[in-house]
């Protein structure tokens, strides 16, 4: 049985903080011992020292794809596979690959590789992270469309977190080291606003903190550094999502993966279909809801689709079978509230009503979403 690769994550709050600069400059130190490694895929932005950084690299051809008319290239996972490598080196992790390739995104093909027994050095941004796409949003107001499951970054062996203060990023940009000028211009009125990087990298910190206690409790850091960090427990914590057709309900998936893993609990995510809902629902209501199923099926989240009366009180009568601790619900807006009907007092104040040993999380959508 072929042992599985190793995964190295380069991670970084922003684009021009060094992310793959280190990647290929591990790659090189490989190369001078001895080891065979590869670049799979590499994108150079225009950065000098970054090209430079691959002379004497082998580099794998990339495939030519057709698409409406139009050639684009990607990462040629086949031709990794037939050439077999100890390493190979990967930029842009959540990159989406051309519609029609045989994965969707590039980590998926990561994924292929690893399980071929192929080591591999990668990079990302933290606004990536699938749990953190609402955060981002409030901080920059712009949707991350390319996002990566919160498991396949805890399924690293090793992640890197690339820091620079925000001001010599700016800097940098403001050289021509990041982006060619008229690029430049334009990524200072997206991510590249001080007060944005800063927030961005303050979130990069934090999630850092949290890789490095996760590792500790499970055995993978052989350190005592931030022993204690995790905040204490007197039980198992368990965590249940209460899945409705509402749009609301991706944030609150998101939002419930992101404590659970804090708090390293298992979490599931339930929808109930009720007779309400079979008469009032409509074929997109039910893919809707198909589709946040698949959503928490994806991030790894156990699902479950019950059947009973009443929402609130299936709810409550699953979580203490379950002994749950913490329930996640979503407050729907004001247009959206027949994903929750009303019956004798309003349905989320039933089921706080009812569940008062456990806690209750009621999430609302930022009024600047949409």
């Amino acid at each position: 049985m072929t042992e599985r690769g190793r995964l190295k994550i380069y991670m970084g709050y922003a684009a021009g903080v060094g992310k793959t600069y280190k990647m290929l400059q591990e790659a090189q130190a490989l190369k001078a011992d001895g080891v065979d490694i590869v670049v799979g895929y590499f994108e150079p932005h225009g950065r000098k020292d970054t090209i430079a950084k691959t002379e004497g690299l082998e580099m794998i051809p990339r495939k030519a794809i057709e698409y409406r008319g139009a050639t684009f290239e990607q990462m040629d996972t086949d031709a990794i596979l037939a050439r077999r490598p100890r390493v190979c080196a990967v930029d842009e992790f959540p990159h989406t690959n051309v519609p029609g390739s045989p994965r969707a995104k590039r980590w998926e093909d990561v994924q292929l590789l690893l399980d071929s027994g192929i080591d591999v050095l990668t990079t990302m941004n933290i606004q990536h992270l699938e749990s953190l796409n609402d955060q981002v949003f409030r901080i920059a107001g712009i949707r991350v469309r390319e996002t990566i499951p919160d498991w396949v970054v805890q399924q690293a062996d090793e992640v890197v977190m690339m820091d620079l203060p925000a001001q010599a990023l700016l800097n940098r940009l403001e050289r021509g080291v990041v982006y060619a000028r008229d690029k430049a211009e334009q990524a200072r009125k997206n991510f590249f606003r001080e007060e944005i990087l800063v927030a961005l990298r303050e979130l990069a910190l934090r999630q850092a903190a949290h890789e490095v206690e996760q590792r500790i409790e499970n055995g993978r850091v052989d350190t005592e550094a931030g022993a204690g960090l995790r905040p204490a427990s007197g039980s198992r914590h368990r965590v249940v999502i209460l899945l409705t057709a509402a749009p609301e309900t991706a944030m609150l998936i998101r939002r419930a993966k992101r404590v659970s893993d804090f708090l390293d609990a298992e979490c599931f995510a339930v929808s109930i279909e009720t007779p309400h809902s079979r008469a009032t629902f409509t074929q997109t209501d039910r893919n809707t809801l198909e589709r946040h199923l698949n959503f928490a099926r994806n991030l790894h989240i156990e699902t479950r689709i019950l059947e009973g009366e009443d929402v609130a009180a299936t709810i409550v009568d699953f979580a203490r079978r379950n002994q749950i601790t913490q329930i996640f619900l979503v407050r729907p807006s004001h247009e959206e509230k027949r994903f929750l009907p009303v019956t004798r007092k309003d349905t989320l104040q039933r089921i706080v009503g009812l569940a008062k040993d456990m806690q209750i999380v009621i999430v609302s959508a930022p009024e600047s979403a949409g």
